[in-house]
């Protein structure tokens, strides 16, 4: 990957979620659930804990119970490595108020900084699309972020999957809660349902 030209991974969560409406916002594992949670805590984010490889289903369970809600799922390049198989159940599926963001430095942040498969071979909009997530491409600059930070809103339109070349910087954590039943609970609060 060049270097050059990379986007900052917080100004392009901060965008995805500035105007998010109603938006069921699905965090990975790791930074980009950080990185959710410092563009504002949200009643409304399901943050992904200890489940690496499972943002995308999380996001797809979601996108099929609620069809007329925007579900935004927001991970890694080496969480959607590990759940690349889910690619092939969303593209059959084909949950029209789902889109995916994988914010790709080429790296397992959560684990050392090892170089990714991304790096290399594994071109994640290849394997999007050749799952039958026809919209799926490569973003490179803040205007398609913030194109398609309002195209989340279309509940007709999805599945879309985007990768999102970020910069390797090693930022401050901003936690949220790892409280699984509180998060569950407000989320389904906030959706009109009693806690579980």
């Amino acid at each position: 990957m060049s270097k050059a030209n990379l986007l900052d991974r917080r100004q392009v969560v901060a965008t995805l979620l500035a105007n998010r409406k109603d938006v069921i916002a699905i965090g990975g594992l790791g930074a980009s659930t950080n990185d959710m949670c410092a563009a504002g805590d949200h009643a409304r984010n399901f943050y992904l804990w200890g489940g690496m490889g499972g943002a995308a289903m999380i996001g797809l369970g979601l996108a099929l119970a609620q069809p007329k809600l925007p579900v935004l799922v927001i991970t890694g390049d080496g969480e959607m490595l590990m759940g690349m198989g889910s690619l092939a159940t969303i593209g059959l599926q084909k949950p029209a108020n789902l889109s995916i963001v994988v914010l790709d430095n080429e790296a397992y942040g959560e684990t050392g900084g090892q170089t990714s498969h991304t790096s290399a071979a594994a071109d994640l909009v290849g394997v999007a699309r050749a799952c039958g997530i026809k919209d799926s491409r490569a973003v490179t600059t803040m205007a398609e972020v913030e194109a398609f930070a309002k195209a989340v809103h279309d509940v007709s339109a999805g599945p879309r999957f985007v990768n999102v070349k970020i910069d390797n910087a090693n930022l401050e954590r901003i936690l949220p809660t790892r409280d699984g039943t509180y998060i569950l609970n407000r989320i389904r609060g906030d959706l009109g349902f009693q806690p579980i």
